[in-house]
C-alpha cells in the first residue's frame, strides 16, 4: 500500500488538493475530509472504541467505533467500508448518513490538532463479531445507548465524540437516527 492520502478543503468544504495523511496532523493541521461511524446492533447497543496507544492522534481516548480520512477520489460508502473491515474486521450490513455536515477543530494536549469537515454515518451489522486491529484499536466494547451518553463526561473520550453525541442525542436510539440524505455532503465528497 502507498502513501495514504487526505483530502484538503477550502472553507466551502470543496477540494483543493491532497497531502500525505502521516505527515498532516500535527500544530497546524490543514482543514481536511475524513468521517466517524457509529456501529449499531439489532439490540441497539453501540461499539464504542479506544484508539490505540500508539496514534499520532488522541492516542488512548474512547470514541464512536470507527473513523478515518476518505482518499482522493473515494465516495464516503467505500471509505467506511473500508474502514470498517481494516479497523474492526466487520462487514456492514446497511450505512445510513446521519450527520452529513458536522465539522470540528479540537487540539490534543500535545498540541496535535485535528480540523475536520467529519460527516457521520450509521452503520448497523446483525453479526457482533470482531476481529479488532491492535494498530488501530485497543479496545472494543458493544455499549447500551445511556452508556454512551455517560461516557461524554469522560475526560477519557474523544472531543469528537463529545461534540457529535450532542448532535446525536436529540435524534432519538441509534437505530432510531433518521437517515439525513446525502444532500448535506460536502461537494467534496460523493456518497
Amino acid at each position: 500500500m502507498g502513501v495514504e492520502e487526505i483530502v484538503l478543503l477550502n472553507v466551502a468544504d470543496e477540494a483543493v488538493g491532497t497531502a500525505p495523511k502521516a505527515e498532516s496532523h500535527h500544530h497546524q493541521t490543514p482543514y481536511h475530509l475524513a468521517f466517524s461511524c457509529y456501529l449499531v446492533d439489532p439490540e441497539g447497543r453501540v461499539l464504542i472504541t479506544r484508539r490505540a496507544l500508539d496514534k499520532r492522534t488522541f492516542p488512548g481516548v474512547w470514541t464512536g467505533s470507527c473513523c478515518g480520512h476518505p482518499g482522493p477520489g473515494e465516495g464516503l460508502r467505500d471509505a467506511v467500508l473500508r474502514r470498517l473491515e481494516h479497523e474492526l474486521g466487520v462487514i456492514a450490513d446497511t450505512l445510513v448518513p446521519v450527520l452529513p455536515a458536522f465539522r470540528y477543530r479540537a487540539e490534543a494536549a500535545d498540541g496535535v490538532v485535528e480540523y475536520e469537515r467529519c460527516p457521520v454515518v450509521r452503520a448497523t451489522t446483525a453479526s457482533g463479531a470482531l476481529r479488532p486491529n491492535p494498530d488501530e484499536v485497543a479496545a472494543a466494547d458493544w455499549r447500551t445507548w445511556d452508556d454512551c451518553l455517560k461516557l461524554v463526561d469522560d475526560p477519557a473520550s474523544s472531543p469528537w465524540y463529545r461534540l457529535q453525541l450532542a448532535e446525536l442525542t436529540p435524534l432519538g436510539a441509534p437505530l432510531d437516527w433518521p437517515d439525513a440524505g446525502v444532500e448535506g455532503l460536502p461537494p467534496a465528497l460523493s456518497w
